[in-house]
């Protein structure tokens, strides 16, 4: 995968670039704002960059369909074209960036990648200075509006991208996805959140399935599918060949967060830098639980729902909490669905109108995003 390999290396670049020119104009306003540039660039630092290479092979995909009577043609057209993708994939990244430093204050997790969480940065700052007011709620509000700071810097970086593209329908094609993946995003996380509050006042049979449309709109969607469908418009892509990138990005989008479910309780520390069980102090109502609760015994429902949710739950507590979810059976059954989704998603490509390169590197980000293990 040596293209994605360098497409890592370029988006990461454009990053740095981008934060650096926005650094600038922050200290030309005053100095008290280099903590937020400082804290965009260590968090932007790194990472999978799944949606940069879903982005990237969906635009590839395409491409390469486009020139296939005319190899150089279509490898001049290419070029002409990777700085606007390159652009489009590193705005994604910072998409991304804010949605996790959101995402944080809202799960009140202390850790992201192994290091202390935006909000946590801001709040141990508050206390090295001693200044006024409440530490952690410093914390809290600067890191929303670092959030808000990166969607504006992200949704510049984008106009960037379409405009460096020569086809302005095809910019125009993705600026449209770009809006309908952040709307769904937003009301993912929404969803996602309503869950953990409001379960106990739905009834039993529809906890699945909530928590199924849950994956959908807060990950699936805009992990996968926006990212691939977002490089194929770039490139000019027809309704059929739209068309066959949602084909495989729902499914592999599903198993995708069907895999997050799953570290999310059972992870490892080291690997995924976030405490172990995680998911069960901050009360995720994720498909994996409602199997579990599907598949326990009363007693053993009546104590999970007790105790999910509960943030100071001690590892005794998470171990017993992990090996009664384990003999329920409910992680083979995740691990089967994760199998099936994945199936899904590689047959999808077969007779797809897509590039063949392309099909193939997409069939092995189908296993690189499920396999992991952080």
């Amino acid at each position: 995968m040596a293209g994605s390999t360098r497409l890592v290396d370029l988006v990461q670049q454009r990053i740095d670039d981008s934060v650096a020119q926005h650094a600038n104009a922050l200290a030309e306003i005053s100095s008290d704002l280099t903590v937020l540039a400082e804290t965009a660039a260590d968090f932007l630092a790194g990472g999978k960059r799944f949606r940069a290479l879903f982005c990237y092979w969906g635009w590839q995909s395409v491409a390469a369909v486009e020139h296939d009577d005319d190899p150089d043609a279509g490898a001049a057209e290419q070029a002409r074209s990777l700085p606007a993708v390159v652009t489009v994939a590193a705005a994604l990244e910072l998409f991304h960036g804010a949605a996790l430093v959101h995402d944080d204050i809202m799960d009140n997790s202390d850790l992201r990648r192994g290091a202390p969480a935006a909000h946590k940065r801001f709040e141990a700052l508050h206390a090295r200075q001693r200044w006024d007011g409440n530490a952690r709620q410093f914390g809290d509000s600067s890191a929303l509006l670092l959030g808000d700071l990166l969607l504006a810097w992200s949704d510049e970086l984008f106009d960037d991208g379409c405009r460096r593209l020569p086809d302005r329908a095809a910019g125009e094609a993705a600026r449209s996805e770009f809006a309908r993946m952040r709307t769904e995003v937003i009301v993912g996380q929404y969803l996602d959140i309503l869950e953990e509050a409001s379960w106990r006042s739905r009834p039993d049979g529809e906890l699945l399935s909530r928590a199924h449309r849950v994956i959908l709109y807060k990950s699936a969607k805009y992990s996968v599918e926006s990212p691939l469908v977002i490089g194929g418009s770039l490139a000019g892509a027809s309704l059929e060949q739209l068309a066959a990138l949602r084909e495989f990005g729902l499914p592999l989008g599903v198993a995708f967060q069907l895999r997050d479910d799953v570290l999310g309780v059972f992870g490892d520390p080291e690997l995924t830098g976030k405490p172990a069980g995680d998911d069960l102090r901050e009360g995720k109502r994720t498909v994996l639980i409602g199997l579990a609760r599907q598949k326990m015994p009363g007693s053993a429902t009546r104590l999970l729902d007790e105790l999910l949710g509960d943030p100071d739950l001690d590892d005794g507590q998470i171990a017993m909490l992990q090996s009664t979810i384990r003999e329920s059976g409910a992680v083979d059954q995740i691990e089967r669905i994760i199998a099936r989704e994945v199936e899904r998603a590689r047959d999808s490509l077969n007779d797809a109108p897509l590039g063949r390169t392309a099909r193939e590197e997409l069939r092995a980000l189908a296993d690189t995003v499920t396999r992991r293990e952080s």
